[in-house]
């Protein structure tokens, strides 16, 4: 690998000569592959060296071809740079009571994942890309992973600024110049330049400005990239701090983490992953906490939040106008879910859905304000008197297997359906819809009609390669 001279000098300048050097050597080596278990579906243990950092990531010994595991497809795991699972210290040290969180910058998921395992039960994640494209990536993802108290949205960061007060925590992992991402992505060399390192300084600015209205008062924001430079990094955690109004928060650490420091000759605590000291690629992350205001100088530190309190009923007069009438859930939709009681039904177009309602309060703020791509789960399509099972039930947490029947299919019969191809099944299978699972983890819906099952995997998420592994892919 070339690194841009231009880099070579700054990088230099800001870490000394003998750092640069262990960091130049560093880029040139091949980089760690790290998973993190999702123990919400899973406690297999994985073979390798645990992420010190994570309590549910490892390093694998190699990178498999991870597209043909149907355990991944499941939501068992999720491969995430092992650096970036830093976030875990945050929460698990500032967050233990229920909190409204938002990932503003997420897709394609790593994070919010990780977040939603960190999370205290009552909690409710929003998960944000304004980019279309990488939007349902996120909600994939998302829904993979299997927890109902989830929204995913596709917004500007300026959207949010409306949401006054909304969020208890706000991750933003902003779009940066990609420094520490250089042996990953040649095209994050090619494209690196001083003057794309300035344009990022600036946007990530106006997105902390467009969204720092969003976060309460005494909240917390963690603030991370990918790069190596001061502007990105430190600098701009000193702006947060006195331009916007907070604390820099200090994160405990275990020395043997090899965790860097401030290298910008601030005294503020910031969390620097160089590839040289670290088992992971170039990450940097700070923590703060917002000023409260001189009227809010009572608000409780983070941890107590009243906004996800369960809503109260709601009464007075109706609205004004006509309301056309509600289309009825189907009353066996109630029961492909475990505890259907604590949630909020309802017929969208053709979709019945389900979510939370402990988060009606929120949730009911977010559809006046964003573009909700997700919300909960989707149950199902309502296509004539049929309600067919939708894929996002088969993968949350909360499906009532006992509601379905159910056929364990081997490897190659997982690949098949995982490529939407025709599924046979054993006779012994009644006809219906049929919860496929692999190793007894749920891959999908079929409807067996007998002779063949038809195939309900979203044709999105199909694997479209035409390779297939001599051997099954196996991490676990």
């Amino acid at each position: 690998m070339k690194l841009p001279s231009a880099f070579i000098e700054r990088t230099r300048a800001l870490m000394g000569d003998e750092t640069y050097r262990a960091l130049e050597a560093a880029l040139q080596a091949e980089a760690p592959v790290s998973i993190r278990v999702n123990s919400a579906k899973t406690r297999r243990e994985v073979t390798g060296d645990p992420v010190l950092w994570a309590s549910c990531g490892t390093y694998l010994p190699q990178r498999p071809a991870f597209t043909f595991d149907p355990l991944f497809h499941a939501g068992c795991y999720y491969v995430q740079e092992a650096s970036s699972m830093f976030v875990e210290q945050v929460l698990r040290t500032f967050v233990t009571q229920p909190v409204v969180m938002l990932d503003l910058c997420a897709a394609p998921g790593g994070k919010s994942t990780h977040a939603r395992s960190l999370l205290p039960e009552g909690s409710l994640l929003v998960a944000n890309e304004v980019m279309r494209n990488r939007v349902q990536i996120l909600a994939e993802n998302l829904i993979k992973w299997g927890n109902p108290d989830v929204v995913v949205t596709n917004n500007d960061p300026s959207d949010f600024s409306a949401l006054t007060d909304m969020f208890d925590v706000i991750l933003t992992d902003v779009p940066c110049s990609g420094e520490g991402m250089f042996r990953k992505d040649a095209v994050a060399v090619d494209e690196w330049s001083i003057d794309n390192v300035r344009v990022c300084w600036q946007r990530q600015r106006r997105i902390l400005t467009d969204v720092w209205p969003a976060l309460k008062p005494g909240g917390l924001l963690i603030y991370s990239t990918c790069t190596y430079n001061k502007e990105e990094d430190e600098e701009n955690v000193a702006w947060i701090a006195r331009e916007l109004g907070a604390d820099v928060l200090q994160v405990p650490v275990s020395p043997e983490w090899g965790i860097t420091g401030n290298l910008a000759g601030e005294d503020f605590p910031v969390y620097r992953f160089l590839p040289h000291r670290t088992k992971g690629e170039g990450f940097f992350l700070a923590a703060l906490r917002k000023h409260a205001s001189d009227e809010e100088d009572s608000v409780a530190p983070c941890g107590y939040f009243p906004s996800v309190a369960p809503p109260k009923a709601k009464g007075g007069k109706p609205k004004k106008g006509k309301q056309a009438p509600l289309p009825a859930v189907p009353a066996d939709a109630k029961a492909w879910l475990c505890q259907p009681d604590d949630f909020q039904w309802e017929v969208k177009g053709t979709e019945v859905t389900a979510f939370p309602k402990r988060h009606l309060q929120a949730y009911e703020r977010l559809q006046q304000a964003l573009r909700i791509v997700h919300a909960g789960v989707t149950v199902g399509e309502l296509k004539g008197k049929d309600l067919i099972p939708a894929h996002s039930l088969s993968m949350t947490t909360v499906l009532n297997k006992d509601a379905f029947a159910q056929a364990d299919v081997d490897y190659m019969q997982a690949i098949a359906y995982l490529r939407k191809e025709a599924v046979t099944l054993d006779a012994s299978i009644p006809r219906g819809y049929v919860l496929l699972t692999y190793q007894g983890m749920p891959l999908g819906f079929v409807k067996n009609i007998g002779n063949r099952a038809n195939n309900l995997y979203p044709q999105e998420w199909r694997i479209r390669s035409g390779y297939l592994p001599e051997e099954p892919v196996l991490v676990w």
